[in-house]
């Protein structure tokens, strides 16, 4: 294996450490089994599924996994220090250089610095890092496993600012002006003191004007680490960030000594304002705005966790193109790359932390809290120990972000605290009630009479909580502390929401009302909702609820214990190739303004639904189940093409004031949005052949319209290629759409095939999908079986100078060729 070379001076050198390295799966490792590979790195999505395997992470191996590389740092010299900076090893990694170990970590999720300063050697190094993923059901949800996130080597001179020693956020923000503060931390490893001129400049970083800049002098103590300076300037007319307008500048900083600079860096940041009110909700740059968010676990489908930049951006897109205006990160701490890209694209981030605290929770069956097995043991082991660096080392890292808005301490940790689930009554066998939808059984006073009688446990669930949230104000008091409670009546009572400024709810809208009467100190939002109407119902009708993120904004691997072979949860507005489902343009007529309407199709449900072809209406038999949905809906198809002989539902979507159908010119009636009360518009029509029109009007004049045709059997195949901006093409990864059409290049979305994929030798192919829930084919394949009539590829280009080309052929002889660069 050849060294890879990093060139250093005598100021700070950061080099991304992802190429030249080699893995190889095996409890101890050979010289002969190695093979190459580039970080980011996740080897359990490279394997096929199986029902032997767990279902809660997704039916995917773990296993011990290897990864090697060696290298030279040309220049480095004795004064300078050296740093590795892994941002996430899913887990128990252990670092060893040149045969020593430097580094342990538990955490697959919170990222770490490695001080290699005394182990690097001039004349090259070999580089080992175990990852031990043996537990392969420690989590309730996929994970991946190996270095899934990006490595840097950084060197740095003996005075300089440690990685993640600064801060950079604003205070008295107007459209006027705003303050900059950077918070500097500096470390001086002479054995005299230093005299330091920290020179400061702000630009634009679009157009690359400077607008601010000072330079101030410090001393620094001989042997001084983490000594703490703050400088201050005035930026006047600052472009704000905001959702709508992503504004970012970057700071650039300069250490010198001397005249020599011994440190310089680049911090990319934004100026927003940002407030909760407990009664009117959530301000940005002083207007109010409702949070439309996700939830996101962090796989990407057929990549699993190890995610291209393009990646992200395109599933991102799609949900800012739906309305969305925030995720949040579930149920651990974000990549730096997604921050990056919520930075760019002007999106609200809840970055989350933890999902187990003092007590586990069981990974396959959520509700009965408990270890089984060692491969169920996950953080909780590790919490006492781990937690206060993991939470450090995330928010140092993440801190500089403008687009985070809120630490999230915890998930759903309530479960885990039996005194707690037993003090609300919800599941107490004499009550009769609904969770989801009936107010707490036992009144505040017996919920706190219960809390001090029931057994006390090891830990308290209000101290573990007052704790973490310390931690997070320690180093960060520029944003709210928030958790997500799934049983908020105990957790006001508990001392768990004392330690929050903004109180997250877990499927409980039904006491949004009761916390606000009870609890009107504290700020409300739905930090996990269902993707239904009513859910936004509920915050649009109080204005003292900030938002929801709803459950969830991309369908996710895992969580289906015992569900073969079903191996994603089906619960996204997108599926896991990023396809649209019918909640996602739900959410589209609820959250943008453009016209829009969308119909989706089948056969009438006749146990639920009832018809009445004179007027080709149709409507639910219980007037009243909207309000009760949870979260799956059922499969709707995006074609025309029936049975003669079949009664077919179609259901609409609009934000107009109203929607006509057209059956080959024959109206169908129109339906009034403001008179459907779950905001689906309904027809029902025996089916036939030809095209259905759906037309919105509103002010009566016709605004946009859509067309779904019947379509002819299968005659071509279409590629469509979706990666508009360059930027975010890292890796020269692209994305190809492959669809199925007819004569008339409609797509054939009700006939299936199998696609095979062949590339070039400029070319590699990088994983195939569906976006199917219980598709269980390899996604690192050149074989992909069609859902509704498409799939789903992704192809990384390698060689620069040259054309790739990639072909796409059915299994009944149909092929195309696309050539990208």
């Amino acid at each position: 294996m050849s060294h890879a070379q990093y060139t250093v001076a005598s100021c700070r050198e950061e080099h991304c450490f992802n190429s030249n390295w080699q893995f190889q799966l095996a409890e101890q490792p050979t010289d002969a089994d190695w093979r190459n590979v580039m970080l980011p790195h996740d080897w359990s999505v490279e394997h096929p599924f199986s029902p032997d395997l767990e279902g809660c992470t997704g039916y995917l191996p773990g296993g011990v996994g290897w990864y090697q590389k060696h290298f030279e740092i040309v220049g480095l010299k004795s004064s300078q220090r050296a740093f590795l900076v892994f941002d996430g090893v899913y887990n128990h990694s252990e670092v060893r250089l040149n045969g020593t170990v430097v580094a342990t970590q538990i955490s697959g999720y919170a990222p770490f610095v490695v001080d290699i300063t005394e182990q690097v050697k001039i004349d090259g190094n070999e580089l080992l890092v175990r990852v031990d993923r043996t537990r392969i059901a420690d989590s309730r949800w996929y994970t991946g496993s190996g270095i899934y996130r990006d490595v840097k080597l950084v060197v740095l001179s003996d005075v300089h600012v440690p990685v993640w020693g600064n801060f950079i956020h604003c205070k008295d923000i107007s459209q006027q002006s705003a303050t900059i503060v950077h918070e500097l931390q500096l470390n001086n490893n002479r054995r005299s003191s230093v005299n330091v001129d920290v020179q400061f400049e702000v630009v634009e970083k679009a157009t690359s004007r400077a607008v601010a800049s000072l330079s101030q002098p410090l001393t620094l103590a001989a042997g001084a680490q983490q000594q703490g300076f703050d400088l201050q300037l005035s930026l006047p007319n600052p472009s704000l960030w905001s959702t709508e307008q992503a504004n970012l500048y970057v700071g650039k900083t300069k250490l010198i000594a001397d005249g020599q600079c011994i440190d310089q860096f680049e911090t990319v940041f934004g100026i927003r304002d940002i407030h909760f009110c407990p009664e009117t909700g959530f301000y940005l740059n002083g207007v109010a705005q409702k949070i439309k968010g996700v939830c996101l676990h962090h796989d990407a489908g057929l990549v699993g966790a190890a995610i291209p930049d393009a990646v992200w951006a395109r599933r991102l897109n799609i949900l800012k193109a739906g309305g969305m205006n925030a995720i949040r990160i579930a149920h651990n701490p974000a990549s730096d790359r997604l921050l990056t890209l919520c930075d760019e694209l002007g999106i609200l981030v809840q970055d989350e932390f933890f999902d187990e605290w003092d007590f586990p929770k069981d990974k396959r069956k959520n509700m009965n809290e408990q270890h089984d097995d060692y491969v169920s043991r996950g953080y909780a082991d590790y919490f006492q120990d781990n937690a206060e660096q993991d939470l450090r080392s995330s928010l140092l890292c993440h801190r500089n972000h403008p687009s985070i808005f809120m630490w999230s301490i915890g998930n759903e940790i309530e479960w885990t605290y039996p005194r707690n689930v037993d003090a609300t009554g919800f599941f107490d066998v004499d009550w009769s009630g609904n969770y989801f939808w009936s107010l707490p059984p036992n009144s505040r006073e017996e919920i706190v009479s219960k809390l001090k009688e029931l057994p006390a446990h090891d830990y308290d669930i209000g101290e573990t909580a007052q704790k973490l949230a310390k931690w997070t104000k320690q180093l960060d008091e520029t944003r709210p502390v928030t958790a997500n409670c799934i049983l908020p009546s105990a957790s006001y009572e508990s001392g768990y929401a004392d330690a929050l400024d903004v109180i997250g709810f877990s499927y409980r809208q039904v006491v949004f009302d009761y916390g606000h009467q009870h609890h009107p100190h504290l700020p409300i939002i739905g930090n996990e909702s269902l993707p239904q109407w009513h859910e936004w119902k509920a915050v649009m009708d109080r204005p003292h609820v900030s938002g929801v993120f709803l459950w969830t904004g991309i369908d996710y691997m895992g969580e289906v214990n015992e569900q073969w072979p079903t191996k994603a949860l089906a619960a996204g507005l997108l599926d896991t190739a990023g396809f649209g489902r019918a909640p996602y343009y739900l959410y589209k007529t609820l959250w943008t303004e453009q016209p829009m309407v969308h119909i989706e199709t089948q056969v009438l449900d006749e146990e639920n639904y009832a018809a009445d072809l004179s007027d080709f209406s149709a409507r639910e038999k219980d007037a009243d189940a909207w309000k009760t949905k949870v979260w799956i809906w059922p499969k709707l198809n995006r074609h025309w093409n029936y049975a003669s002989n079949q009664t077919i539902l179609i259901q609409g979507f609009t934000n107009c004031d109203e929607m006509e159908l057209l059956l080959n010119g024959m109206s169908l009636g129109s339906r009034q949005l403001a008179a459907q009360d779950d905001r689906i518009l309904k027809w029902a029509v025996p089916y036939e052949q030809g095209e259905l029109k759906a037309i919105g009007r509103t002010g009566g004049k016709v605004v946009t319209e859509q067309v779904l045709k019947s379509t002819g059997i299968a005659s071509d195949i279409r590629i469509q290629t979706c990666d508009s901006d360059a930027n975010y093409q890292d890796q020269q990864v692209r994305h190809l759409i492959i669809d199925l059409v007819d004569g008339q290049g409609q797509p054939v979305c009700h006939q299936e095939t199998t696609f095979s994929i062949a590339t070039n030798d400029a070319a590699q192919l990088v994983g195939v999908d569906n976006g199917a829930p219980a598709s269980v084919q390899p996604f690192q394949n050149n074989l992909i079986e069609t859902a509704d009539g498409r799939a789903l590829v992704l192809i990384r280009l390698l060689a620069l100078d040259k054309d790739a080309t990639v072909t796409i052929q059915s299994d009944n002889g149909l092929s195309q060729t696309v050539t990208l660069s």
